[in-house]
């Protein structure tokens, strides 16, 4: 496959792409940082352009410079920050603002951007975007992550309505607790700024290992993969979710009427 990867020099990104590329898979990946061991280690397999997914300028220019990539199997779109921390009614605005720019315009970016690419490919076209923490519930503290996250499921939800019909499955996945910088963040912070429960629950996630990474890895694989063909516009949750022994789920899954994974008001 010819998989584009956004947010690939660190934390699951990261897991991604030496996952994919030890698997023989090409790896297109864009982040804000260098990535030159990955070239090294992996020339026939890895390109990587250093771009902010939030700008649209950035991105489209990095788009353009596809060469011999006439098309891509899939993308993945992981790239994403914690961002602004902190009570919402004295939040810094332009600190919210540069949030929900990373996690949400970073997202819709790479799909606008990539899109031509996804169309030309010669199986059915998948996208993976990250939605997580504050998606599914209130997450005092952290509402522009959470915002931002929350809408990117509506995103992919809309889209995924859009493009019913055409050879194209685009799926959100919370990935779980998982140690990242994210988490050293939340820790950095403290008390006072993350709050007490969050900053207790970033400890003990570091001291007890955390979430399995693995486990989100492997369901963006499967995501990636042809065996889940025409499931589209859901959210699943990695640790949580039993997206690897669907059974009679999948008839569910695959009509798109069916609520189930999605985000949706109960009465």
């Amino acid at each position: 496959m010819r998989v584009v990867l956004t947010g690939s020099s660190t934390g699951i990104g990261r897991a991604i792409a030496e996952r994919l590329l030890a698997q023989g898979h090409a790896v297109w990946g864009l982040a804000r940082s260098p990535q030159d061991d990955l070239a090294a280690r992996y020339p026939e397999f890895f390109r990587g352009s250093l771009c902010d997914v939030g700008d649209w300028d950035q991105i489209t220019s990095v788009a353009l410079s596809a060469g011999d990539w006439t098309s891509a199997d899939a993308l993945i779109a992981c790239a994403g920050v914690q961002g602004e921390v902190g009570r919402t009614v004295t939040a810094d605005p332009a600190g919210w603002d540069e949030t929900i720019r990373a996690n949400l315009l970073g997202t819709f970016h790479a799909i606008r951007a990539f899109y031509s690419l996804l169309s030309r490919a010669p199986r059915r076209g998948k996208i993976v975007c990250f939605s997580g923490g504050g998606a599914t519930k209130s997450r005092a503290n952290f509402s522009a992550y959470g915002a931002a996250k929350t809408a990117v499921v509506r995103l992919v939800e809309t889209i995924a309505e859009e493009e019913a019909g055409t050879a194209l499955d685009i799926n959100a996945i919370a990935p779980g607790a998982i140690n990242t910088r994210l988490t050293d963040e939340v820790i950095a912070q403290g008390p006072e700024q993350a709050g007490a429960a969050e900053y207790h629950a970033a400890l003990k996630q570091k001291a007890t290992g955390g979430g399995s990474m693995d486990r989100a890895v492997a369901l963006v694989e499967w995501l990636i993969s042809e065996h889940s063909d025409g499931i589209s516009g859901r959210l699943f949750s990695a640790p949580w979710d039993p997206w690897d022994k669907l059974g009679e789920l999948r008839a569910k899954l695959e009509d798109p009427k069916s609520d189930l994974y999605r985000l949706r008001r109960t009465v």
